[in-house]
């Protein structure tokens, strides 16, 4: 029988779970279904094929990829129209910290920077 992964989920950490929520639904387009009346509170926030599982955080910051370790996103989506998501998450009122370009490992994608500082990436690898 294979054992064949099928997809990952991102787990964040947050301070404010109802205000990430609402970031991720306003500005990213995610939708959003609550259990915060369970054992561990959670938010699940749903696009496409993509689930992002909002905690909260047992500290007073969030740590980034780039404090902790000096630099890397906090986590890369794939995406096959980069530039039509931006443009999107612009019009939203996202943070860009980094515009549609083609990195040196051959991806062209763009980083933007989410309520909580995380440094999120939206690419794909170019044949």
């Amino acid at each position: 029988m294979e054992k064949l992964l099928h997809s990952i989920l991102a787990v964040f950490p947050t301070l404010n779970i109802e205000e990430t929520a609402k970031y991720y639904n306003e500005v990213m387009g995610f939708r959003m279904v609550k259990y915060l009346d369970v054992k561990e509170p959670h938010i699940c926030l749903y696009r496409d094929r993509v689930e992002i599982i909002l905690t909260r955080a047992n500290s007073e910051k969030i740590y980034t990829n780039r404090e902790l370790y000096g630099y890397g996103e906090d986590s890369y989506f794939i995406t096959d129209n980069q530039e039509a998501l931006q443009n999107e998450f612009i019009s939203k009122g996202a943070k860009i910290v980094r515009p549609l370009h083609m990195t040196d490992y051959n991806n062209l994608e763009f980083v933007l920077e989410d309520i909580d500082g995380r440094w999120i990436a939206f690419g794909m690898k170019q044949k």
